[in-house]
């Protein structure tokens, strides 16, 4: 089973997502197509690394989704370490501003919400 992760705001009003050792972003300008309109959005990755020469390349990945449920009362996010789901209230205040971070839960893989 999935471990718990966690939701934080970050710089710029990008949402980070922390699970295990890994480090997921929302991008700010894309939070207002999943809150408004309720379209999937892309979960990105920063993968930062050191050339041979010594240059520090960073690249963007896409790791995964988030989507509404199908009641639209919680975001659930798919990435590589797993899929995970969050109340769309908490996930709201923490897009506003208004709290620091909140839990995600895990998903139990076979099971819809």
């Amino acid at each position: 089973m999935n471990e718990p992760g966690t939701l934080s705001y970050g710089s710029g009003g990008a949402l980070h997502i922390s699970v295990d050792a890994e480090k997921y972003r929302l991008e700010a300008e894309d939070l207002k197509n999943l809150l408004f309109y309720g379209r999937v959005i892309p979960i990105t990755q920063d993968r930062s690394r050191a050339t041979p020469g010594g240059i520090l390349v960073s690249e963007v990945a896409i790791e995964g989704h988030a989507a509404m449920n199908a009641s639209g009362k919680a975001v659930m996010l798919h990435t590589r370490v797993g899929s995970y789901i969050i109340p769309l209230i908490s996930f709201q205040r923490v897009a506003r501003g208004e709290a620091i971070s909140a839990p995600l839960f895990p998903l139990v893989p076979g099971v819809t919400a």
